[in-house]
């Protein structure tokens, strides 16, 4: 048992590997979600995927049935396990395109059962950070954290509540990104974003208290504070010029290849 899981936690875990670790349909049992993660609430359900073989995910897929959530298999109070069903090529495709927040759902994960061969490495594949993005992930979100700065003095200056609300989330959520590269860290998706931006040992002082003071007031001056707070931190190595010109490549053009945009990397 890992220090950091609750006992009621494992002895759902438990009683989940139990249920399912002998039925033929099922090849492995990944735990995931804050369980996994080190920082479940007591509360907390129990997130799993469990891998199924190529003709049960197959039925699945004809019946839409991907999900198994269950009351039955907790030991407390008002506790659920709430899991998707896979397959090893879903796993596959992961380590190999998989987008960040994908890849972080198994940050930590555990495997109580498997009979698959390798299966830890391919976990590990998945969760290994792609070391040849890392600066031009630093680039984009650079970039992007600049233009969202320069847009809240715009929205302000025409009193565009709209594109000031907007322009204070999206600047949170890039430098949240910028900091989370140079740590060569995932972006979980939002729900877990800002505590994963607590845990990184790297970051500019008081940008957590900055992103939280921007949400709630989003103003102009709030917005120069986490931006100039995330500029100086170190050198970025990119000039205003740049930005701007990578804003007009990247994000106003790139319907011309046909790029993902950037919240989906």
């Amino acid at each position: 048992m890992r220090p950091d899981i609750l006992p009621h936690h494992q002895e759902t875990i438990d009683n989940l590997t139990r249920e399912y670790q002998h039925d033929e349909r099922f090849l492995g049992l990944i735990i995931g979600g804050s369980v996994a993660k080190g920082c479940a609430r007591a509360d907390s359900d129990v997130d799993f995927m469990i891998i199924a073989t190529d003709e049960e995910y197959q039925r699945r897929i004809r019946i839409n049935d991907l999900f198994i959530n269950r009351t039955d298999l907790s030991t407390y109070d008002r506790g659920f396990v709430d899991g998707k069903i896979i397959d090893l090529s879903y796993l596959n495709s992961v380590a190999e395109k998989g987008n960040d927040p994908t890849r972080a759902a198994f940050d930590g994960a555990m495997i109580p059962f498997s009979r698959i061969d390798n299966l830890e490495a391919l976990i590990h594949d998945i969760t290994r950070y792609p070391e040849e993005e890392r600066d031009k992930r630093i680039h984009s979100f650079y970039c992007m954290s600049f233009i969202q700065h320069w847009l809240m003095g715009e929205a302000e200056r025409h009193r565009n509540l709209y594109t000031l609300t907007r322009a204070a989330s999206q600047l949170s959520l890039f430098a949240a990104r910028l900091i989370l590269a140079e740590n060569r860290r995932f972006f979980p998706y939002h729900k877990w974003m800002m505590h994963y931006l607590e845990s990184c040992p790297e970051k500019p002082q008081n940008i957590i208290q900055q992103i939280n003071q921007l949400l709630k007031d989003p103003s102009a001056q709030h917005a120069t504070s986490l931006f100039e707070n995330v500029k100086h931190f170190r050198d970025w190595g990119i000039t205003d010029l740049e930005a701007f010109g990578w804003f007009m490549r990247e994000v106003e053009w790139s319907w011309i290849d046909g790029v993902p945009p950037l919240e989906d990397w």
